[in-house]
C-alpha cells in the first residue's frame, strides 16, 4: 500500500467518522401521521354524572399529522369526527328526568392544533418505553345537532314550571353551527418498531356554548356544554434523511 492510498484510507475513516456524529445529531425523523378510534362523550346538562354520559357514547375516530420540532415537543395537526349523544330516560335519579324525556345527537367534526409534549423526551423512538405525553391548543368544531322534547309529561310539570317557560326560549334559539373549542389531554405511546408507534389518550374540549346538546334556558343556563374523547390508534414515523455511506476503497 502506497502513501497516498494510506493518506485516501485515513482521510475516508475521519470523513466517516464525522458523518456518523453528524447524522446522530441532524438526521432524525420530522414527521408522523397518524390514526385513532375511540368514542365522544358529552358533559353537559342531560347527564348527571360528573364523568358525562358515558351510557351514551358516540363513535369516534382522529387523523393527524405531527411535525416533530425536538425530542420533547411536536405541533400536531388533528381533524376529529363522530357524534354525541345524551338521553334523560338513561337516568332513573332524579324521578323529573323520566318525565322530560330530553335527548339529542349531534355530529361533530373538529381541527385543532395542538402543541405536544412528549415528557421523557423520545419523540425520536430511542428507546422501547412507555412514553407518557400531554398537548393542549384551540380548535374550531362544526356541529350539526338534533335536539327532540317530543316525549315530555306535561302532567308531570305544572304549567308556570320553569322547564316549560325555558323551553319555549330555547326552541326559538338557533342551533350552533360552528364553535370555539380549547382541547387539552393526556396519552401514553410505545414504539413497536423505528417507524410503528401504538398510542392511547384521553382528551376534553372546553367549549363556551350552552347549546351543544339543544337546550340551555330550560335546564341549567348557568353551565356550558363540553364533551371528551377517548381513543387508541397507531402512529407512523417518517421523514429521516437518507444515510451517506462511505466508499469501498480499492487498492
Amino acid at each position: 500500500m502506497n502513501l497516498f492510498s494510506g493518506k485516501a484510507i485515513a482521510f475516508t475513516f475521519i470523513a466517516c467518522s464525522f458523518v456518523s456524529s453528524l447524522r446522530a445529531q441532524v438526521i432524525v425523523p420530522k414527521h408522523e401521521i397518524g390514526i385513532g378510534g375511540g368514542v365522544f362523550v358529552y358533559q353537559g346538562d342531560l347527564t348527571p354524572e360528573k364523568a358525562g354520559a358515558f351510557k351514551s357514547p358516540g363513535f369516534a375516530f382522529n387523523l393527524f399529522y405531527n411535525r416533530i420540532l425536538s425530542r420533547s415537543f411536536s405541533l400536531r395537526t388533528n381533524l376529529a369526527h363522530g357524534k354525541l349523544m345524551a338521553d334523560d330516560t338513561n337516568y332513573d335519579s332524579p324521578e323529573w328526568r323520566q318525565h322530560r324525556a330530553f335527548r339529542f345527537g349531534a355530529r361533530v367534526t373538529e381541527i385543532s392544533e395542538l402543541l405536544v409534549w412528549n415528557i421523557l423526551g423520545n419523540n425520536y423512538g430511542e428507546r422501547k418505553i412507555i412514553s407518557p405525553y400531554i398537548f393542549g391548543g384551540v380548535g374550531l368544531s362544526a356541529l350539526r345537532v338534533t335536539r327532540d322534547f317530543s316525549r315530555i309529561n306535561y302532567d308531570y310539570f305544572p304549567p308556570d314550571h320553569t322547564m316549560l317557560q325555558g323551553l319555549a326560549t330555547d326552541s326559538a334559539h338557533n342551533l350552533p353551527g360552528t364553535i370555539a373549542v380549547i382541547p387539552v389531554g393526556v396519552g401514553l405511546r410505545y414504539p413497536v418498531s423505528n417507524k410503528l408507534s401504538v398510542m392511547a389518550e384521553g382528551s376534553y374540549r372546553f367549549t363556551f356554548s350552552d347549546y351543544i346538546d339543544g337546550f340551555s334556558k330550560s335546564v341549567n343556563p348557568d353551565k356550558n356544554d363540553y364533551y371528551a374523547n377517548i381513543s387508541i390508534g397507531l402512529i407512523y414515523t417518517f421523514g429521516k434523511r437518507s444515510t451517506l455511506d462511505c466508499p469501498v476503497i480499492r487498492k
